[in-house]
Order: structure tokens, then C-alpha cells, then sequence
């Protein structure tokens, strides 16, 4: 499938019509569901075969992040190969009481996973937490980059944003 397709593939699986209440509390018709296409095997599928190029070389664990990156990451090891790893948000009480459940991360380069990029906020949190636990972090891939401030707060931590898409390529592929 095409990079093209797949764009107007999860635009039209993700792009929500209604009445919608957004995260800063305003109103809207439209909404963008991400769970949608990372729940469709064939698109899931799809992105993570586009996305395996993204993954630096030398990789030793895929880091998905809670909750939509755990769709991604494991879809992307088995493409891959790659073992992954599970981030929560905060770690647990009990149990292991760890971060990152799966694949061992200390001493080994992980690449953060995340479905949507939109200020980093969360993957920086994340990044923080992984490399507390001795992971060496540089690289962030994700699906869709919906707004370059994003990038622009990973890149001020010096990590790197591998992107497969931006909101605009989403958005201008739908109408074609």
C-alpha cells in the first residue's frame, strides 16, 4: 500500500463525525479517533510495515507507549523482530513495580513508540522514566505528527522524531 493510501486510509478510518467534546473542553462536529486504525489489523498491519524503515538501526527494544504505542510497538516487533517493551504511565505498587514491562531496558537502545505526537509531553515524562531505569533513549517513531511543536520539544531534549506521517499529509491525502 502505498504512503499515500495508507494516509487516506487512516484519515477516513479515524476521522469521527458528531458532537464531540475535545481535550481543552471546546465543542466540535469532527473528531480524530486513533484508536480506530491501530484497532484495524489491516491497517495496523500496513503502518507498521511503513514504519519498520523508521527504526534506527541497532535498535534492541521497541517502547510502546500507554496505551496507544502498546498497539504500535507490538505490531512493529513483529515486523521487525525487535523485542518490545510495555511504558506505563506510572509505574505500579506491586508486582514488578516497574516502568517498562517486557523486554529489559537497561543498558540497551530503545526506541520510543507513540501513535500521535502532539506537544511530547508524555513521551518526554516517558523518556525521563526509561532512562532512570538505564535505558540509552534517542529516537521517538510515531505515526502521526500532528503538530510541529512536538518535534521542536523532543528535538530541545535531543531526541529525534521519526515520523510516518504529519496531520497536514492526513488531511491533504484525504482530498485527494
Amino acid at each position: 500500500m502505498s504512503k499515500q493510501i495508507l494516509a487516506r486510509e487512516i484519515y477516513a478510518a479515524s476521522r469521527l463525525s458528531g458532537e464531540f467534546t475535545l481535550r481543552s473542553g471546546q465543542q466540535s462536529d469532527t473528531y480524530f479517533d486513533k484508536y480506530m486504525f491501530e484497532a484495524n489489523p489491516r491497517l495496523l498491519s500496513a503502518i507498521a510495515a511503513e514504519l519498520s524503515s523508521h527504526i534506527p538501526v541497532g535498535t534492541h527494544v521497541l517502547a510502546g507507549l500507554e496505551m496507544g504505542g502498546i498497539a504500535i510497538a507490538t505490531a512493529l516487533s513483529l515486523h521487525t523482530n525487535i523485542s518490545a517493551a510495555f511504558v506505563r504511565k506510572q509505574a505500579k505498587a506491586y508486582g514488578t513495580r516497574k516502568i517498562a514491562e517486557g523486554a529489559e531496558v537497561h543498558g540497551r537502545k530503545v526506541c520510543v513508540i507513540e501513535d500521535v505526537v502532539t506537544t511530547g509531553g508524555q513521551i518526554l515524562q516517558s523518556v525521563k522514566e526509561l532512562r532512570d531505569a538505564g535505558a540509552i533513549v534517542q529516537d521517538v517513531v510515531c505515526v502521526i505528527e500532528r503538530h510541529p511543536d512536538g518535534r521542536a520539544n523532543l528535538e530541545a531534549a535531543g531526541l529525534k522524531l521519526h515520523a510516518l506521517l504529519t496531520m497536514d499529509e492526513l488531511v491533504k491525502n484525504s482530498v485527494e
